[in-house]
C-alpha cells in the first residue's frame, strides 16, 4: 500500500514537472516572444506539426509512423544482437580468466572508439540500408552490456561462493545459481544503458546515412527550415526511450521478485 502511494506521489511530481516546463516554454515563446517561432517554435506549433505529420509526407517523403517504425526496426534489431552477444560475453569474461585474457586486448581497443566512427567502414561493407545502422547499434549496445555484466559478476561476494562450495556446487552451478542472480541488477542496468546508447547511435547514423527514420526526419526538418518538425522528432525519440526504459525497469522488478520467491 505504501509502495503504491509512493509511486502515485512520484508520478504526480513527474507530471507537474512536465506541465511546468510546457508552461514556461509557452510563456517564453507565445507570450513574451523571446524567440520567433520560425527559429524556436512554441508547444502549440509543435503539437500541430505532430498531428499533421501523422498523415503528411512533407517534406521528407514519409509520415511520422513510417519514420518511427523504420527507427524501431533498426534499433530493436541492433539492440537484440548487442544484448545477445554482450551479456553472455561479459559474464564469461568475468567468470573465466582465460576468456578475459583472450578477449580483453581487442575489447579495450574497440571500446573507446565511438560508434559513429565505424559508419564509413560499415557503409563501404554493407551499403546504405539497415545493416550499417544495425552494426553501429550492435557495437554501442554490446559494449554497455559487456561492461555492466562483467562488473555485476565481479561484485559477487566470496562468502556466497564459499556457501556454494559447502553445498558441493560445481563451477558452472556457482555461476548459474549464485553469481548471475547476484549480478542481475547490474545486468539490467546495462540493458537500460544499452537502450539509450542504441537510440543515440541510431539517430546519429540516420543523420548521416538513411532515407527513413526519426533521425532522417530531423535532418530533413533542418534542411527545410522547419524547426517544429525537428522538435517532433526529438520528442518522439524521448518518448520511445522513456517507454523502453520503463519496460526494462518493470521487467527488472518482476525478475527480482521471482528470484526472491525462489
Amino acid at each position: 500500500m505504501k509502495t503504491n502511494k509512493k509511486m502515485n506521489k512520484y508520478t504526480i511530481i513527474s507530471c507537474c514537472t512536465v506541465l511546468i516546463v510546457l508552461a514556461a516554454w509557452y510563456v517564453c515563446i507565445n507570450v513574451l516572444h523571446l524567440k520567433q517561432e520560425t527559429v524556436f517554435p512554441g508547444p502549440i506549433t509543435v503539437a500541430k506539426t505532430f498531428v499533421q505529420k501523422m498523415t503528411s509526407k512533407v517534406p521528407d517523403g514519409a509520415t511520422l509512423p513510417t519514420h518511427l517504425m523504420g527507427s524501431l526496426k533498426v534499433a530493436l534489431f541492433g539492440y537484440s544482437l548487442g544484448v545477445l552477444f554482450g551479456v553472455p560475453m561479459g559474464i564469461l569474461m568475468a567468470w573465466f580468466k582465460w576468456v578475459d585474457r583472450f578477449v580483453r586486448p581487442l575489447f579495450d581497443l574497440i571500446r573507446p572508439v565511438p560508434g559513429l566512427a565505424w559508419i564509413p567502414m560499415f557503409i563501404l561493407l554493407f551499403g546504405i540500408g539497415i545493416l550499417p545502422k544495425a552494426a553501429v547499434i550492435f557495437l554501442s549496445t554490446s559494449v554497455a552490456c559487456i561492461v555492466n555484466s562483467y562488473t555485476g559478476i565481479k561484485q559477487t561476494k566470496q562468502e556466497h561462493l564459499w556457501v556454494g562450495d559447502v553445498f558441493g556446487f560445481s563451477n558452472l552451478q556457482k555461476l548459474y545459481k549464485i553469481a548471475i542472480p547476484t549480478a542481475l541488477p547490474m545486468i539490467f542496468t546495462g540493458l537500460r544503458v544499452a537502450m539509450g546508447a542504441a537510440w543515440m547511435a541510431l539517430v546519429a547514423a540516420e543523420l548521416l546515412a538513411s532515407s527513413v527514420g526519426l533521425g532522417y526526419m530531423i535532418q530533413q526538418g533542418r534542411y527545410a527550415s522547419k524547426p517544429a518538425l525537428v522538435f517532433v522528432g526529438m520528442i518522439m525519440i524521448g518518448i520511445v526511450g522513456l517507454l523502453f526504459d520503463t519496460i526494462l525497469h518493470w521487467l527488472e522488478v518482476k525478475v527480482a521478485k521471482g528470484m526472491n520467491a525462489e
